[in-house]
């Protein structure tokens, strides 16, 4: 490398003297005078002719728009990340208000279908299972999730309770009122505990086991109280529960069991679901001719069974989205805001009676969701610490 050497004459001028060294530019000189021409004569030293700076000697100094470039890249970084976390968080918004959506209209579209059109339920379910197959088949074919396969023997029983919940949940809202049909559905976390309880061994805090008490007093003040009970339709919503809280356990224990996630179960579950209905439906409902599937229906008729079809696919994939996208807790407590705007469109929408009576029950039931959903997150945050916590 070069080094430059100041070196002061008589006169008190100095000269730069070019050289080489082996540790690289140099510059020695003796007085502050000198200093400043040292530098002077450095800056001489990588000046063109035309005066300009050379290319790979950058200026020893900054001006103040340098400074502000400086500064600016931070500031636009902070910026950046602002932008994609409100871009984040607007998705999310938007795909809880979606959910809240499909989820509220395919309930009062099918009630809609029972009351004025009398569409036949086993029927309206098998239309649900073939469009939701149908729809995850498209899924996996844009790669929306990765099939897994799967041994249909494992999945015969899970297949079997599917049709099970999904055709007593339908006849419950067939034959009660929207407010009874979703204080039914309520009873599932009881329901649940106690076949963990009972059958998987599985222990609850005294203060989980206390929830119960509100939420089961809450739906019999309901169910009492309604001016248009329907016994078999309490009979359905009781075989309705009961179905759902096996499922729901079964489904768990499977997806641990299989190591697949809910969408490449029920993959496999709708196609299964979809071939048993089809085989059972000829036995319970006319097929043909007036009231069958197959029977003289409007083109509204249809194309709002159709319609209702897509939904029940939409509120599948808009709760495997959510799940994947936040967590299940924040699909639970959204449940919740669902479960009140739900009771109070069937009421508006449908002119279902409510007493005092009831409107109390509503309350108890949904004070005792709340209090079990409280206390199961603390739980689940404590178990969390302790983990984190042990060496």
């Amino acid at each position: 490398m070069c080094c430059r050497v100041f070196a002061s004459s008589k006169s008190g001028g100095g000269a730069c003297v070019r050289g080489c060294c082996s540790s690289g530019i140099r510059t020695v000189h003796a007085s502050p005078e000198l200093d400043r021409k040292a530098s002077a004569c450095e800056d001489a030293a990588v000046e063109g002719k035309d005066g300009r700076r050379q290319a790979g000697h950058p200026s020893r100094r900054l001006d103040g728009p340098g400074l502000a470039g400086v500064a600016a890249g931070p500031a636009a970084g902070i910026m950046a990340s602002l932008a994609d976390r409100v871009r984040g968080r607007g998705r999310i918004a938007a795909g809880l208000l979606f959910n809240l959506l499909v989820s509220i209209c395919i309930v009062f579209l099918n009630k809609w279908i029972y009351v004025h059109h009398g569409f036949p339920n086993m029927s309206l379910t098998l239309v649900h299972f073939v469009v939701t197959w149908l729809g995850l088949y498209i899924c996996q074919k844009l790669d929306i999730f990765a099939p897994k396969s799967l041994p249909p023997s494992k999945l015969l029983l899970l297949a079997l309770s599917f049709c099970g919940f999904v055709v007593f949940t339908n006849l419950s809202l067939q034959n009660n009122t929207i407010g009874t049909y979703q204080l039914a559905k309520a009873m599932t976390t009881p329901v649940i505990i106690a076949i963990q309880t009972f059958c998987y061994q599985k222990s609850f805090s005294i203060r989980i086991q206390l929830t119960l008490i509100p939420i089961t007093l809450g739906v019999i003040l309901n169910s009492y109280y309604d001016v248009k009970f329907n016994f078999l339709g309490m009979v359905f919503a009781a075989l309705g529960v009961l179905v759902t809280s096996l499922y729901q356990v079964w489904v768990g224990a499977k997806q641990h069991e299989l190591q697949v996630n809910s969408m490449q179960l029920l993959y496999y579950q709708a196609p299964m679901s979809s071939a048993m209905l089809l085989f059972a439906v000829p036995f319970f409902e006319p097929v043909f001719g007036e009231g069958g599937i197959l029977g003289p229906w409007s083109v509204s008729a249809l194309l709002m069974v159709l319609l209702s079809g897509v939904i029940a696919f939409m509120v599948n994939l808009s709760i495997y989205w959510i799940i994947g996208n936040t967590s299940p807790v924040t699909y639970n407590m959204f449940g919740h805001f669902k479960f009140c705007i739900t009771l109070f469109g069937g009421y508006v929408l449908f002119k279902d009676p409510l007493s005092i009576n009831q409107a109390l029950g509503i309350l108890c039931t949904l004070f005792g969701i709340l209090a079990y959903t409280h206390f199961k997150l603390s739980e689940q945050e404590g178990s969390k610490s302790k983990l984190v916590q042990r060496p």
